[in-house]
């Protein structure tokens, strides 16, 4: 009972959450990349990035960090990007932590980037690895939208691999987007350009589902019920943060009450 309860807390906390970051969109920014697959690395090593994009929340504005960029760049043509590949990426990784130094003080959206496979840990480490000047992004100034998004609707709110099909049920379009096993396919065949046209084009898709998430105009699974807790007390206790409804709900029983016990005369 108390965690059903509890899931109505986390809720009210995730709306808020949600609704502050738009409040402030433009010092928001909505983060994804791309990178080497990590499963099946039987020499432990960190997979390789291949490109990070950010976006702006409140106007769109994207800026991407990619290996066939610095390789333009560089004047390297892109069959001696593998040869380069560890100088490319830590130029990459360089840019964008130059980026991060200059907006540390801003709040960053993202998906799953949670740990040292994928994640802000992931891109610091990485760029240990190759000697390079990694920047920490306060972990207060993280917002996972999957996380927020379970605490919103609850942990069925929509099928796995929750973000395509949460893009299949609110008809978001999936131009040039990569799954994972169509990501470690493009990195095998160097197709670095496709690599970050997926990467952008998941930066624009967070965005859109996070909009759509704080409108309340999101598609789910998910029902009213589920949402709120899926039991009586629950239910009571989003009763009792409701003012409106408690007001109504009152003034309904001093109405039947009224009629129940006042004489009436024809």
């Amino acid at each position: 009972m108390g965690q059903k309860i509890n899931q109505l807390k986390r809720r009210r906390a995730a709306r808020k959450e949600l609704a502050e970051l738009f409040e402030r969109a433009s010092g928001v920014v909505v983060i994804h990349y791309s990178c080497e697959s990590f499963y099946d690395r039987k020499d432990g090593s960190s997979p390789r990035v291949t490109s990070i994009a950010v976006r702006n929340l409140e106007n769109g504005q994207t800026k991407s960090f990619s290996i066939h960029q610095m390789a333009e760049k560089k004047k390297i043509t892109s069959d001696k990007i593998v040869a380069q590949f560890g100088d490319l990426e830590k130029l990459m990784l360089n840019e964008f932590f130059e980026y991060a130094k200059t907006h540390q003080r801003s709040q960053w959206l993202h998906w799953n980037m949670r740990d040292i496979n994928y994640g802000f840990a992931a891109l610091e480490h990485r760029c240990q690895v190759l000697e390079g000047s990694p920047v920490v992004i306060p972990e207060e100034n993280r917002h996972d939208l999957s996380r927020i998004l379970i605490a919103l609707y609850g942990v069925g709110y929509t099928g796995h691999p929750r973000l395509e099909s949460l893009m299949a049920k609110n008809k978001v379009a999936a131009r040039d987007f990569l799954v994972g096993a169509e990501e470690a396919k493009a990195f095998e065949n160097g197709e670095y350009v496709k690599l970050h046209q997926s990467t952008l084009r998941k930066v624009d898709v967070l965005a859109n589902i996070a909009e759509r998430a704080e409108n309340g105009t999101l598609k789910t699974n998910s029902t009213w019920w589920e949402m709120h807790g899926g039991t009586i007390a629950a239910v009571g206790e989003w009763l009792r943060e409701h003012w409106l409804v408690s007001v109504i709900s009152a003034t309904g029983s001093v109405s039947l009450a009224a009629y129940k016990f006042v004489p009436w005369f024809s």
